[in-house]
């Protein structure tokens, strides 16, 4: 989790940076306004080119970690159907098991009660 808000961090530093330098560079230089124009118009071009690439680096990133967090979540779900499996089966037999005693109980109760009554 660190690393994602660590990239989320670059990501903004990355263009707060890039659109700082490029506007002190064209600000402070020494050229005619249509040079400066132009130099804005090819410099938002990069920066457009170059966020766009960091965005889909970030989105790739992005759905490889959802991928993750689906296949995770999936084991999860099947290990938790097994362990509910397994304790279910533990308890039909606990209560099977309780059945027989019961019954066994019962019967040599009322076996007893029989030889006391003849």
């Amino acid at each position: 989790m660190s690393d994602r808000s660590e990239f989320g961090a670059f990501l903004i530093g990355f263009v707060i940076g890039g659109l700082s330098g490029a506007i002190a560079a064209l600000l402070l230089a020494p050229q005619s306004g249509e040079e400066t124009r132009t130099q804005i118009k090819e410099k938002a071009i990069e920066l457009r080119d170059k966020t766009s690439e960091t965005m889909g680096e970030a989105y790739s990133q992005a759905e490889a970690a959802a991928q993750e967090a689906v296949r995770r979540a999936e084991a999860l779900l099947a290990k938790a159907k097994e362990t509910a499996r397994e304790i279910q089966q533990r308890g039909q037999k606990v209560l099977e098991e309780q059945k027989a005693h019961l019954g066994s109980t019962a019967e040599s109760q009322t076996a007893g009660t029989e030889g006391e009554s003849a």
